[in-house]
């Protein structure tokens, strides 16, 4: 378990997690595992925030939001994956978007 307390706009929050581990480990060693995972995964956010705007995405009906969010994840992996393009994934997406042939080449991973 762990226990996060933070200051945010002023407000001060309690966040309580759980995780279930495999393992023994340490204290000090969980508390890494725990700081790499949120680290990965802030990552992971924002990347999706910045390359397809996530933050702003007003679906939300039934399951549509973890849909798209899924659609977001497999074709943010897809734009990492394209390496002939030498710019960000932001403007892959855009050049997928503009050039047939490189939103063909970004699909097939070719």
């Amino acid at each position: 378990m762990v226990i996060a307390n933070t200051t945010r706009d002023g407000k001060h929050n309690v966040d309580i997690r759980s995780f279930i581990l495999s393992k023994r480990i340490s204290a000090g060693r969980f508390a890494k595992v725990v700081a790499s995972h949120w680290s990965i995964e802030n990552q992971l956010h924002w990347q999706l925030d910045v390359t397809f705007r996530e933050d702003h995405s007003r679906i939300r009906k039934g399951h549509a939001d973890a849909n798209f969010s899924t659609l977001r994840k497999t074709a943010l992996s897809m734009l990492k994956n394209e390496t002939t393009n030498k710019v960000g994934v932001k403007n892959k997406r855009l050049s997928a978007g503009w050039d047939d042939d490189y939103l063909l080449q970004v699909l097939l991973g070719a």
